[in-house]
């Protein structure tokens, strides 16, 4: 089946023919003519939120599909319509000869359209009440009727189905693996086998010979032969052209290439498998993303900070499994991926106070925490529910939980502590919210309500993705030093830089992993905190978007970061400069004055850009698991789980890994290959944004020496390569780095 735009030049017969038969009554068309027809769908071709389309089956058109907008319609102003909705029709024509089925994969194939190309959040549908044939399509999609409404010349009845919600109907199974197809899989392998070949080539974990055509190949140790074309940049990277990837014995996989490189890519022999899983959940997410996800550059350019972030189809830059996620199923990946884009709802725990440890920062108290997150009506409900029990609701506070976790850790590791009810499910809030890159952390849709970062434990990039009680006893203490500490620095404040603070952290400890008295995975399963949500820090037109867009290419290969600067009121150099200002000045600034240390990776840093798509400022978040204190100065109890080593070579080192390694090359990289800016300029003006903060940042202990020769290299995928369970010991992540030599420093002082 494929579905077209509709072109009344050769489709207004055959139109007619559809729309005016017994079958097509509830179009309310029956008796007009081709000229009515044809002018009724023209007036739909002149609108901007109205279309229509033929479908075809085998070439031969089949049937009709309308879809529009309920923002421009007779739904407008019910109260069940919200933005992101779809509304859609659809007709399928009479055939001579039925086949059965047809019908069903009909509708699955217009369903695929709405919520895939057409990019619907919601697929809304107003049938009339007799239509009892459309009924049972829409159930089969997961459509749930509202309520009958009366509309012109009919009775509707009002139907809902979410994207994530068709994804898992009667329906939509049907195409849960349909993203795995041989063209799109192709497509993976040889990007993610390209971005193998580039980082570990980078890491110095293989060697990339240059032959006589230019082309480079690697030889693996047993003989195979992998060759491709590449450009070269600073910092010894490496830009491999997907397309140009070829293996000597037969088609590109990923796989293959990484189990014919493992004897020398240090990976333990017991965990090999494991890495090739998550390289095949990489490929898997890639195919979903270009599946599914058909927004280009130029439409993310003033899409959203939400949209922006579930556009992004790359995890990690550096890593090359960076889309692990092991231990989510294929619904799961629809019901909770933040490529997905699907609402979730939260589920909440009762924990018993007394075995619950809350924090609260400033002068936030509980019951306004509680009151702002659920409301009052929730509250009481949840109170209600146990004092149905025979529980004091004063003796528990309320912890969110993601879906996931409840369902496949919370209900059976934790079994006994809900037995005996130590903890007690509530059930799901009415707030939703959308994941974001770090798959457990959720952000409110409906309101301006805070952040939510749970645990949800599966697998994903070198880490089970847990919250540890303990880590987020001290959370809001950590943020109130940090914010304490910067505040009122007149060079931080010159740049707009400001910290998106952790407010409230909750974590139970009352199970038995606990009262063994060793931190494991099972003892990071039940914590959560809460984040304030950035939007009260926007002036008027301005918008947020992820660091990580700017190193975004979409299934085209078309950048992000070029998209935003074509689209600004400024030349490219221009831009570089803003967004050095807002990234690079505030993070070196607090390396030297400070001896404070973020982890400012592109998912951690928020920017604000103004109304001329310009960077204007950065938010930085994810702060008590991420920032680190270099000094020898005092700290508040609470706080000296922050203090690392006081050491000026490790201070200066989280600069060169964490932001030139982790963050700029990428970004000079698509600078350069765009056309955009050649390398030795953009660097220049990274070399001049650091010393211009060195000088302005004024004296300081000791000289970071940012513009010397060289620095070691950190290498992040032989820390995965090392151990693909916990590649970092994060209670002493320094001692954990691996360094291989050294890179030559592209600002080094001429």
């Amino acid at each position: 089946m494929t579905i077209r735009p509709l072109d009344l030049g050769r489709d207004a017969d055959r139109l007619h023919a559809w729309v005016t038969t017994p079958r097509a009554r509830y179009w309310q068309m029956e008796g007009w003519s081709v000229e009515q027809v044809r002018e009724a769908y023209a007036q739909i071709d002149a609108r901007d939120d109205h279309d229509a389309w033929v479908g075809e089956v085998d070439g031969r058109p089949t049937f009709l599909v309308e879809t529009y907008d309920p923002a421009g319609s007779e739904l407008a102003d019910l109260p069940e319509i919200a933005r992101g909705d779809l509304g859609m029709h659809v007709l399928v024509a009479p055939a001579e000869h039925p086949v059965p089925g047809t019908t069903t994969e009909v509708m699955r194939a217009v369903m695929e359209l709405c919520v895939g190309p057409l990019g619907a959040l919601r697929v809304v549908v107003e049938p009339d009440v007799r239509n009892d044939a459309i009924h049972a399509k829409n159930a089969l999609a997961g459509i749930r009727v509202q309520r009958a409404v009366p509309l012109a010349g009919k009775t509707a009845l009002l139907g809902v189905v979410a994207a994530h919600e068709y994804r898992t109907s009667e329906l939509g199974r049907r195409t849960l693996l349909a993203h795995l197809r041989p063209d799109v899989a192709e497509r993976a392998h040889r990007h993610v086998a390209a971005k193998a070949l580039g980082e570990l080539t980078h890491e110095h974990l293989i060697t990339s010979e240059m032959e006589a055509d230019g082309r480079y190949v690697v030889t693996t140790p047993s003989g195979a032969r992998w060759s491709f074309a590449a450009t070269r940049h600073a910092l010894e990277h490496w830009r491999v052209d997907p397309a140009s990837v070829e293996h000597d014995s037969g088609p590109v996989d990923a796989q293959l290439l990484l189990s014919q490189l493992a004897p020398v890519l240090g990976i333990p022999e017991h965990l090999r498998s494991v890495y090739l899983e998550e390289i095949a959940s990489t490929i898997a997410s890639l195919c979903h993303k270009w599946t599914h996800q058909r927004r280009t550059s130029a439409e993310l350019v003033d899409a959203d900070f939400q949209d922006v972030e579930q556009a992004m189809s790359e995890g990690h830059p550096a890593f090359v499994a960076n889309n692990g996620r092991i231990g989510f199923g294929v619904l799961d990946h629809a019901r909770y991926a933040p490529e997905s884009g699907a609402p979730v709802r939260l589920e909440w725990l009762a924990a018993r106070r007394s075995l619950t440890h809350l924090a609260l920062g400033g002068d936030l108290t509980e019951e306004r925490l509680y009151r702002e997150e659920l409301g009052e009506g929730v509250i009481e409900g949840f109170r209600a529910h146990l004092t149905a029990l025979g529980e004091d609701p004063d003796d528990y506070v309320w912890l969110p939980v993601h879906p996931w976790q409840m369902e496949h850790k919370i209900a059976v590791t934790f079994a006994p502590d809900l037995a005996r009810r130590d903890l007690v499910h509530l059930g799901a809030g009415e707030q939703h919210y959308r994941a974001q890159q770090s798959i457990r952390t959720f952000y409110p849709m409906e309101r301006e309500s805070r952040y939510v970062k749970t645990a949800c434990a599966i697998q994903n990039m070198g880490f089970l993705r847990g919250l540890s009680p303990a880590y987020m006893r001290v959370t809001p203490a950590i943020n109130e030093w940090v914010l304490d500490t910067l505040d009122g620095d007149p060079v931080l404040t010159s740049c707009g830089f400001t910290v998106l603070p952790e407010v409230a952290s909750i974590g139970y400890t009352g199970d038995a992993y606990h009262q063994l008295g060793t931190r494991t995975a099972h003892t990071k399963m039940v914590a959560a905190l809460w984040r304030d949500h950035p939007a009260p820090l926007l002036a008027p037109g301005e918008r947020l978007a992820t660091l990580a867009g700017t190193l975004h290419r979409d299934r085209d290969g078309v950048s992000l970061l070029g998209e935003w600067i074509r689209a600004s009121t400024v030349d490219p150099e221009q831009w570089v400069r803003a967004l050095l200002r807002a990234y690079v000045r505030p993070v070196v600034h607090c390396l030297r004055v400070h001896r404070m240390a973020f982890m400012p990776h592109s998912e951690n840093l928020v920017l604000v850009l103004g109304p001329d798509h310009v960077p204007a400022r950065a938010i930085m978040k994810d702060i008590g698991e991420e920032v680190a204190y270099l000094g020898s100065g005092p700290l508040p109890e609470d706080v000296e789980r922050v203090r690392m080593a006081d050491d000026v070579e490790l201070t200066a080192q989280s600069f060169f890994t964490d932001v030139m390694d982790g963050v700029l090359r990428y970004v000079a990289e698509i600078l350069a290959d765009d056309g955009l800016l050649a390398g030795d300029d953009f660097w220049a003006l990274v070399r001049a944004c650091v010393a211009e903060t060195v000088r302005d940042g004024g004296p300081v202990a000791a000289d970071l020496a940012l513009d010397r020769a060289t620095f070691a290299h950190s290498c992040l995928n032989r820390l995965q390569l090392r151990n693909t369970l916990q590649m970092v010991d994060l209670s002493d992540q320094a001692s954990s780095l691996t360094y291989v030599g050294e890179l030559v420093n592209p600002i080094a002082d001429a």
